[in-house]
């Protein structure tokens, strides 16, 4: 265990100035302010006459539908500047000469893309939750204290946190197998767009496709059921379904067997 956290200690300060790392920092505070911008300077309706309810549906739709995207190429991005310092240096090597042992630092290296994905999510959360409510503070017409989303949306993150597993996984293998950014950036956009397709076309199998996984995570944020104007729908956020079992059988696979990959990079 010492091993393990020395290790992700390093990938921390190497990463620290990186556009992997500033990137889960910079994607949710541009994007949630670009949303808190254009709905405080022109909401497009009379906010004086919609519900809080709807007031928070109506923020923060337009960034769950860019997250169907986003999400899924910060994790291409992320994932391959994880294992861009060692590639870029040639000293895969060097690092497993080091006196711990090797399950440790391939580990800590795999976790610590999980933690950048982490730190994404977690402040996207952050920024909505606080952005509502300063839009609030800011303009009083704008009744997003007569709502409260704070615990659905986090249940809304941490299911999209785990359906994030599979791609983290793929990715993260892919970026082991290639020191160049095109081939994993390449077939991860590819495998995005293929998974936003076969999810809008709400294909009976979709669930075995890791990177259709986001978006169907993110369709727990929909009602089940609306009412009329001004009565609060039903949310209902199942976090443990069979799309998330199924990321989560892929990650484990797919970790075990980069890390025999991992392991032959080390004798090269």
């Amino acid at each position: 265990m010492k091993g393990f956290i020395l290790s992700l200690r390093s990938e921390f300060y190497k990463s620290r100035k990186t556009m992997g790392f500033w990137g889960a920092v910079i994607l949710p505070l541009l994007i949630v302010g670009l949303i808190f911008l254009a709905f405080l300077l022109s909401p497009g309706h009379d906010p004086s006459k919609v519900p809080g309810m709807f007031l928070w549906m109506l923020y923060i739709l337009p960034i769950q539908l860019m997250m169907n995207f986003l999400l899924p190429m910060y994790v291409i991005f992320a994932s391959y500047s994880v294992s861009s310092i060692e590639h870029k240096a040639d000293t895969w090597k060097t690092l497993f000469t080091l006196p711990i042992s090797k399950w440790s630092v391939y580990a800590a290296k795999y976790f610590y893309n999980v933690f950048l994905v982490l730190l994404c999510l977690l402040l996207f959360y952050l920024f909505i939750i606080g952005g509502g409510n300063l839009l609030g503070l800011l303009n009083h017409d704008l009744h997003f204290y007569d709502y409260h989303v704070e615990g659905y949306l986090a249940q809304v993150y941490i299911k999209l946190f785990f359906a994030s597993w599979g791609i983290i996984s793929l990715q993260f293998l892919m970026s082991l197998l290639w020191a160049d950014f095109l081939k994993p950036m390449g077939i991860g956009f590819v495998c995005t767009i293929a998974g936003v397709i076969i999810a809008s076309a709400n294909w009976e199998y979709t669930y075995l496709f890791p990177y259709a996984h986001p978006m169907l995570a993110l369709r727990a944020m929909m009602p089940k059921h609306m009412g009329k104007i001004g009565a609060a729908p039903e949310f209902t956020v199942d976090i443990m379904t069979k799309d998330v079992y199924v990321g989560l059988c892929v990650a484990v696979v797919v970790f075990i067997a980069g890390f025999f990959i991992v392991q032959k990079k080390s004798v090269k």
